[in-house]
C-alpha cells in the first residue's frame, strides 16, 4: 500500500499570528514538504491544480519536475489535473515529458476541480463538465496508446495524423486515477478503463464514500478488469497530530475555525465526528485510518492533507515526522497483514512495465 501527502497549495493567513506567506514562500514550502515526504519514508507527493487566488499550484508539472530532480524514490502525482479545462494533447505531452525526467516515478489524478469560474477562463462551459471529462480523457487515453491519432469530437478541433511527443516512457503510459467526491459518472469512467478511483474522503461521511467506492468496484468487475475487490482504490484524509490528543485539539482549533473551506461551519468536534478528519494522537490516527478498510475494502493508496489552513511550515514538517516515524510504519504492517493475496498492490511504472512484458511474452507463445 502506498502512503503519501497531497497539497492544495492555499496561501492562507496563520490565524494565530495574522501573517500571510508570500506566494514565493508558499511555493518553496510546498517543495520543502515534498522533500520531507521522501526523507520520512512516504511513497507519494501530490499537488493540486488551481488557477485562482488564494492558491498557487497553477503548473503542477513544473513543480513536480523540480521535485523529481531533488528526489530518488518519491512517486510524483497530482491531486487534481483538470481534465475539463486542459487540452488533452498538452496533458499527454507534459506528463510524458515528466515521466521521462523522473524515470517513471509519475502518475496523475484526473478531476473536474471545485472552482466554477475556471471553465470560462479556459473557454469552456461548466454545464458541460461531465461530457468534457469523458471526451477529453478518451482522447488522452488514445494519445498515450496510439502512435498516430485521428480524432474528431465536440469540444476541440479535430486531429489528423497526430503523434504526441515524447511517447510514454517504455511505451507505458502513466497510471491514471480518476478523482471525484460526488459524481458517479467519474466512478463509472474509472471502472470502464480499468483505471484507479480516488475518493477525496475529507468532507463527506463514510456512508457516502462507501457508496461511491462500491459503485466503482461493481462496475470495474462488470467491465472485466477483475473481481470487485481487485479494483484500484485510493482515499484522501486529513489529520493533525500531537503526542497528546488534547494538545492537538487545542493547537489545531484556531486553524480549523478560520480555514477558508470549513471555517464558520460545524465545530471541530462535529466535523471530526461526521467526516474522516482526525485531530489527536498518532494512535488515534492509526485506529481511524485502519477503520477506513471496514467500509471501502482493501485499497491501494492513502494520501493525507497536512499543509493547509495557514499552518506554518515548521508545524507541517513536525507533522510529517510523526506521520513517517509513528503512523505509517504501523499502517503498512497492519494493512499488509490484512490484504488478501489476490488483491493487487498500487500500480507503479515498474509493475505496469512488467505486466506489459509478460503479456507480450504470452502472446508470442
Amino acid at each position: 500500500m502506498q502512503f503519501g501527502i497531497f497539497t492544495v497549495g492555499d496561501v492562507t493567513a496563520d490565524p494565530t499570528t495574522g501573517r500571510t506567506p508570500t506566494e514565493a514562500e508558499r511555493i518553496k514550502a510546498m517543495v520543502r514538504i515534498a522533500l520531507k515526504a521522501e526523507e520520512v519514508g512516504l511513497d507519494v507527493f501530490a499537488t493540486g491544480e488551481h488557477h485562482n487566488p488564494p492558491f498557487v499550484p497553477s503548473s503542477p508539472t513544473t513543480m513536480l519536475g523540480y521535485v523529481a530532480a531533488s528526489t530518488e524514490r518519491l512517486i510524483l502525482s497530482t491531486s487534481t489535473t483538470l481534465i475539463t479545462t486542459n487540452d488533452p494533447v498538452k496533458i499527454a505531452e507534459d506528463f510524458a515529458m515528466l515521466q521521462h525526467l523522473a524515470g517513471g516515478r509519475v502518475d496523475l489524478m484526473m478531476g473536474r476541480g471545485n472552482t466554477g469560474p475556471v471553465y470560462p477562463w479556459f473557454g469552456q462551459d461548466i454545464r458541460q463538465g461531465i461530457p468534457l471529462a469523458i471526451e477529453n480523457y478518451h482522447l488522452l487515453h488514445r494519445l498515450w496508446r496510439e502512435d498516430v491519432v485521428d480524432w474528431e469530437g465536440k469540444f476541440r478541433t479535430p486531429l489528423q495524423g497526430f503523434t504526441s511527443t515524447p511517447r510514454p516512457l517504455d511505451d507505458v503510459p502513466p497510471f491514471v486515477w480518476h478523482g471525484s467526491i460526488r459524481s458517479p459518472e467519474i466512478a463509472e469512467q474509472a471502472a470502464y478503463y480499468g483505471d484507479g478511483f480516488f475518493h477525496n474522503h475529507i468532507f463527506w461521511p463514510k456512508e457516502h464514500t462507501a457508496r461511491m467506492v462500491d459503485l466503482y468496484r461493481r462496475r470495474f468487475e462488470h467491465y472485466g478488469h477483475g473481481s470487485a475487490d481487485q479494483a484500484i482504490v485510493g482515499l484522501g484524509g486529513q489529520v493533525f497530530m500531537r503526542k497528546n490528543s488534547q494538545d492537538a485539539v487545542r493547537e489545531f482549533r484556531p486553524y480549523f475555525d478560520h480555514a477558508p473551506v470549513y471555517g464558520g461551519g460545524p465545530t471541530l468536534e462535529e466535523f471530526t465526528e461526521q467526516t474522516p478528519l482526525t485531530v489527536g494522537s498518532p494512535q488515534e490516527v492509526i485506529d481511524r485510518t485502519l477503520g477506513f478498510r471496514d467500509y471501502v475494502g482493501d485499497y491501494q493508496r492513502q494520501l493525507f492533507l497536512m499543509d493547509h489552513a495557514g499552518l506554518p511550515l515548521k508545524t507541517v514538517l513536525e507533522q510529517l515526522d510523526l506521520l513517517g516515524e509513528e503512523v505509517v510504519p504501523v499502517l503498512r504492517k497492519e494493512f499488509e497483514s490484512r490484504r488478501p493475496s489476490h488483491v493487487p498492490e498500487a500500480p507503479t511504472h515498474a509493475s505496469l512495465l512488467a505486466a506489459k512484458d509478460a503479456k507480450k511474452m504470452e502472446a508470442a507463445k
